[in-house]
C-alpha cells in the first residue's frame, strides 16, 4: 500500500551517506526524527584523513568549500566536494550530500540532501529530504509546521496518512525541479523526475514524471 510514497520508490540510496538510516522505515517521514542520532555515531566512524572535525559534532569533507562567514552548528556532517556559500546557515540536524550546493542565505535545518542538490539562493528547507540530483530555484522553500500546529498528515489519492509529526516540510525524489518562489506545505512529496512551476504553492502528493502548473492542473511529462 502507498508503493508512491515509499522510501526505495522515491529514492536512489546508493546516493547517500545517510543510506543505513532508511533500513529500518517504509516512509521517509520516519526518518526525521532519527537525523540527530544517526549524524552522531555516523561521524564517528568517518576517515579523519577525508573529514575535518572542526568541533564537536560537526564533520567537514576536507575537499569541500565553505565559505569563512557561514554558520554550521551541529550535529553535521558535509559531504566530499559540496560547496557551501557566503551567508548559509546550517541549523544542525543536517547529512549535506557530496557535490551538494547550500547557497546564499539558505537555512538547513534536520534534513537529509542526497548527493548532488542543489539548494543555492535564498532557500529554507526543514524537517525535509531532497533526493538525488534535486533542485529548488531561487526563493523556494519549504513550510514545515501548520498554522494550527496539528500534527501534519499526507494527502494521497483521497486518504490522509497521519505522520504523527508537529514538523514535517516536503520530500523530494529524485532529479525534482522545483521552480523559483514556490512554497512545498507541510506534508508534501514530490515524485522523481518531476518539475514544479515558478510561484507555485504544493501540498500533498505529486505523481513521478509529472509537470506541476498549479492546484488541479498537473500533467504527464511527454517523452522525449
Amino acid at each position: 500500500m502507498y508503493d508512491n510514497l515509499k522510501c526505495k520508490t522515491l529514492f536512489n540510496l546508493d546516493e547517500t551517506i545517510a543510506k543505513d538510516i532508511f533500513n529500518d522505515v517504509t516512509f521517509p517521514w520516519e526518518v526525521l526524527p532519527k537525523i540527530k542520532n544517526f549524524i552522531i555515531e555516523l561521524g564517528k566512524t568517518l576517515s579523519l584523513e577525508e573529514y575535518s572535525h572542526p568541533q564537536e559534532d560537526i564533520w567537514i569533507a576536507k575537499s569541500a568549500t565553505v565559505a569563512a562567514n557561514a554558520s554550521i552548528n551541529g550535529p553535521c556532517i558535509i559531504g566530499k566536494k559540496t560547496e557551501v556559500r557566503p551567508g548559509a546557515f546550517i541549523r544542525g540536524n543536517a547529512i549535506v550530500g557530496e557535490y551538494c550546493v547550500v547557497g546564499n542565505s539558505t537555512e538547513l535545518k534536520n534534513v537529509i540532501l542526497f548527493n548532488n542538490v542543489q539548494v543555492p539562493h535564498y532557500n529554507y528547507v526543514g524537517d525535509s529530504i531532497l533526493g538525488y540530483k534535486s533542485h529548488m530555484g531561487a526563493g523556494s522553500i519549504t513550510s514545515n509546521v501548520k498554522s494550527d500546529k496539528s500534527n501534519v498528515t499526507i494527502r494521497y489519492e483521497g486518504d490522509l496518512i497521519e505522520t504523527g509529526l508537529k514538523k514535517m516540510g516536503a520530500i523530494l525524489g529524485n532529479y525534482v525541479e522545483v521552480g523559483c518562489n514556490s512554497v512545498m506545505n507541510p506534508g508534501t512529496i514530490i515524485g522523481s523526475n518531476t518539475n514544479v512551476y515558478p510561484l507555485s504553492m504544493i501540498r500533498g502528493y505529486i505523481p513521478k514524471g509529472s509537470i506541476y502548473k498549479k492546484q488541479g492542473d498537473i500533467v504527464e511529462k511527454k517523452a522525449d
